[in-house]
């Protein structure tokens, strides 16, 4: 007989399932096309020698191009609507070094891409393993967030999608560091623009756009862009279910269903961050959870295979109070620095189990009282059941997203709510 746990882990994979499934369906996809099952489709994803890193990089700057291939995407809409590359491009990992980063770039069919707006779209949580790669989802129609590209693809803008860093066979990806993700949507920006094929211009108006973390991403490029990039014309910014404090979001997950996120980030910044050393406090099923994950887990298995189990579980002891972990996380907070100097919609589900709603209600007050011009939004998602109440908002939040994007790449003046 199924114990209680098993079954509410059902439940819980369910709703995620059928969660993603209604996005896929959203206005921003043909009711005709086939439904992605990212599970599924991921898993056949045959080797792929194009995200292999060069042994030492190409001489550049952050955002050149180290190659680029045109691909075709997986479901019709997007075929139909954009011509679409894959490239690998110069970025700047957690420790301030050069390394190279892979990305999708879709620029709509027709018209003249000059003169077309480009948005960094960072996808969300996608899962270790080399087979969740966003750009390989992508290819394959299975990326969740598909819809979300296509309804910004029949705007007229087109869309640079970071796979973030570590994404390659044996792979090393940095979850949750934003001084990783920030970069690597920025200079995927930066390689859209640089790819002659792509035709776009280096003065496009710009704006970064993203949901749970890729909303965090999103946010770390706005921290990032006055210095890093201060050439981009940044318009605006739309960031959705924002993991801002890696340790508020991290503790209300553990034991709980969204465990392997938890699991998923000590991971990501232990891959970022060396001397943090995660391999020296994990048990024998620690290690094994590890492997499993980075062997074969996306965020389908993060539920179903790691839900609801404590990180006491894993480990001979909790690291999270160990020093360097500490300085670590919290130099990977956001609003630190007030630099944002852009508008920016910020959203969050107001029942969250994923990503908790307190900690980004923080981050909205810090950041206007840093002076961002921030339009803060919520939406209600009581009675919803875990995961798909962390989901919903970026279908809700669309046409919104939708016209604060238009309204910046216009230079309408913002209405902040500060």
């Amino acid at each position: 007989m199924p114990t209680r746990t098993s079954r509410r882990t059902g439940r819980l994979t369910a709703a995620l399932a059928l969660t993603l499934t209604a996005c896929t369906l959203s206005v921003g996809t043909a009711g005709s096309e086939p439904r992605p099952n990212p599970a599924s489709a991921a898993a056949t994803l045959p080797p792929d020698d194009f995200y292999v890193p060069p042994a030492s990089l190409p001489d550049g700057k952050p955002g050149d191009v180290i190659r680029s291939r045109k691909v075709d995407p997986g479901t019709p809409t997007p075929r139909a609507l954009a011509d679409t590359w894959q490239v690998m491009y110069r970025s700047t990992d957690a420790l301030g070094k050069p390394h190279a980063v892979t990305a999708t770039v879709l620029v709509p069919k027709g018209g003249t891409p000059a003169s077309r707006p480009v948005v960094g779209w960072g996808p969300g949580t996608q899962g270790p393993a080399f087979r969740c790669t966003p750009s390989r989802l992508i290819a394959k129609g299975a990326l969740y967030e598909q819809w979300v590209i296509n309804a910004m693809l029949k705007a007229g803008y087109a869309v640079a999608v970071p796979d973030y860093e570590g994404y390659r066979p044996g792979p090393r990806t940095t979850y949750m560091v934003g001084k990783s993700l920030g970069p690597a949507l920025i200079d995927a920006v930066r390689a859209a623009q640089r790819l002659p094929d792509a035709g776009l211009s280096a003065d496009a108006p710009v704006a970064f756009r993203g949901y749970s973390q890729g909303g965090g991403a999103a946010l770390w490029a706005g921290e990032f862009q006055p210095d890093y990039a201060p050439e981009l014309r940044l318009k605006g910014i739309v960031a959705g279910g924002v993991p801002a404090d890696l340790m508020e979001v991290a503790l209300p997950l553990n034991g709980r269903p969204g465990s392997g996120f938890l699991f998923y980030a000590l991971i990501g910044l232990d891959h970022a961050y060396p001397e943090l050393k995660f391999g020296s406090v994990l048990n024998d099923a620690g290690r094994a959870m590890v492997a499993d994950l980075e062997a074969g887990g996306c965020a389908l298995e993060m539920i179903n295979k790691y839900g609801n189990k404590p990180l006491s579980a894993y480990v001979t002891r909790s690291p999270l109070v160990d020093a360097p972990w500490v300085a670590r996380y919290t130099e990977n907070t956001l609003g630190a620095t007030p630099k944002i100097k852009v508008p920016v919609l910020q959203y969050h589900a107001t029942q969250d189990a994923l990503v908790e709603p307190n900690q980004a209600d923080a981050l909205h007050k810090q950041y206007c009282a840093q002076g961002v011009p921030l339009t803060w939004k919520t939406y209600d998602t009581t009675g919803r059941p875990p995961v798909a109440d962390h989901l919903w908002p970026i279908q809700a939040a669309n046409a919104e997203a939708m016209t604060y994007l238009a309204d910046r790449f216009a230079d309408r003046p913002a209405a902040p709510d500060c």
